[in-house]
């Protein structure tokens, strides 16, 4: 169910449109917690999450306090992506200001393995700066967005694939597949070999879904250039997964009645409760 209004019950609001946000909207609707999913609508055609969703962006910090106090949200788990910052940013200063508190849920980064070969790099700009004698055919898989910091390298040739078409700048000499993970280590393979691929960019993005390309660049001996991952708010507890995510929740809820602003123990003026 899609809403955009608020409501007189009080509810936890769940921030992603993650496999970690879905599975955790899962345990919270199976313990009869409220809860309300938000995404920030820049995939086309998202999974949705068991419940109660929202669309869109919040329009900034101010804009994010009055809808967490028009709707009466009693606790905050942001379970964005862990390259969505700025969502992370504005929710921490939103969630500090209200007094509710925020946990985040950020799945684990990958970490090189045995045969690996691995240059990590601070952005976009400076990977697509570090390609030069890296390689020629490049596989680009940093999501529809940022793409425009390659549209430069006007000698490399580029594989992006991505679940919806870049918009803005692209890269000259180019192939889009759109598709959508988990993919299989087998076919990342054929994929590489097919198209010729000698380096492989990616964010450090963590799970499952689409870490097979990394066993398929170990196998075929292909560099990787990691995009590290930008630094969560300080001062906000963090877990890895659902699971922990959700007894977070529950702790704070007294099982599956969300209790009321003012009555469950927050500390004032910090969002770090964990």
């Amino acid at each position: 169910m899609i809403t955009e209004q608020g409501t007189s019950e009080p509810r936890v609001l769940v921030l992603g449109g993650t496999a970690e946000a879905r599975d955790l909207a899962t345990r919270l609707h199976a313990a009869a917690v409220p809860v309300i999913s938000s995404l920030a609508g820049r995939v086309s055609n998202p999974q949705l999450p068991i419940g109660e969703v929202r669309i869109g962006g919040f329009g900034g910090t101010e804009r994010m306090r009055d809808w967490l106090r028009d709707n009466r949200i009693t606790a905050v788990v942001d379970a964005s992506h862990p390259f969505a910052a700025r969502i992370s940013a504005n929710t921490a200063a939103a969630c500090c200001a209200e007094d509710v508190p925020l946990l985040m849920l950020r799945r684990p980064e990958w970490t090189p393995a045995a045969g690996d070969h691995w240059s990590t790099v601070a952005s976009l700009d400076e990977g697509a700066a570090a390609l030069a004698g890296v390689g020629e055919r490049v596989f680009l898989t940093i999501g529809r967005q940022g793409v425009g910091a390659f549209a430069d390298c006007r000698d490399r040739w580029f594989l992006v694939r991505a679940i919806d078409p870049p918009v803005g700048p692209v890269p000259e000499r180019m192939e889009l597949l759109l598709a959508r993970g988990p993919f299989d280590v087998d076919e990342e393979i054929a994929l590489m070999r097919s198209r010729r691929i000698d380096v492989l960019v990616t964010k450090n993005s963590g799970g499952p879904l689409t870490e097979a390309k990394l066993a398929a660049a170990r196998v075929l001996a292909i560099p990787v250039l990691m995009v590290r991952r930008p630094a969560p708010p300080a001062g906000v507890g963090e877990v890895d997964a659902a699971g922990p995510a959700a007894d977070w929740v529950m702790g704070r809820s007294g099982g599956g009645q969300v209790r009321r602003p003012g009555v469950d123990g927050r500390s004032t003026g910090s969002s770090a409760n964990t």
